[in-house]
């Protein structure tokens, strides 16, 4: 019995010494976006510069060049510069840029809501706080200029984001850059719904 005992509590303070190891495992892994983003969503990543292209050539075509011309580096693909997210409360507005079907806009931009970064672990948490579509969820470390927000559409009165990955038409993935001074932006690839491209712009609130 003694043995039996004794053989139990080295178990449980091996278990104790690799806990630590296991749970940074864990963090590492919660903190990496390609272990956490769906295959859909690793597509639209992979495919934005194109997507991005062939909306603004919709767009364009439309009659929209003109407008998509005095929006300057928002509206470049190529425009990213370093400079990660900082933390804050955010002014963001959204432009949505070639129509996904017949009878819809290929240009809508909206005026600007309340939006807010904090910092979620190893990672930070993005959030719209005002309007009837508000993208929520978490910006990853991406590549040496960009991060990755991966999160889910809310809609209306909802109060409470789905869980990231349980409803294709819901989620979200986006690519974080800084393009100008206090300026940022999120380019959402092929959402599910209205647009072939979102692109969200940040400046600091006030």
């Amino acid at each position: 019995m003694r043995i039996q005992l004794t053989a139990a509590f080295l178990a449980a303070l091996a278990g104790c010494a690799t806990n630590p190891a296991r749970q940074a495992e864990r963090a590492a892994a919660a903190a990496d976006w390609r272990q956490m983003a769906t295959e859909t969503d690793r597509k639209r990543l992979r495919g934005w510069r194109s997507d991005f292209v062939g909306a603004l050539q919709k767009a364009r075509a439309a009659g929209h060049g003109r407008a998509i011309e005095a929006e300057g580096r928002l509206l470049d693909p190529d425009a990213a510069l370093p400079g990660a997210l900082p933390n804050g409360n955010y002014r963001c507005r959204t432009i949505k840029i070639g129509a996904r079907s017949e009878g819809l806009l290929d240009y809508i931009a909206y005026p600007a809501f309340a939006c807010r970064v904090v910092q979620d672990g190893r990672v930070q948490y993005f959030s719209k706080l005002t309007g009837s579509q508000r993208p929520m969820g978490r910006v990853y470390a991406g590549d040496a200029i960009r991060g990755v927000f991966l999160g889910t559409l809310v809609l209306g009165d909802e109060t409470r984001p789905m869980r990231y990955g349980s409803d294709p038409q819901r989620s979200l993935a986006g690519w974080v850059e800084r393009i100008g001074d206090r300026q940022w932006r999120i380019v959402f690839p092929a959402p599910a719904f209205e647009s072939l491209t979102d692109v969200m712009e940040l400046t600091p609130s006030p």
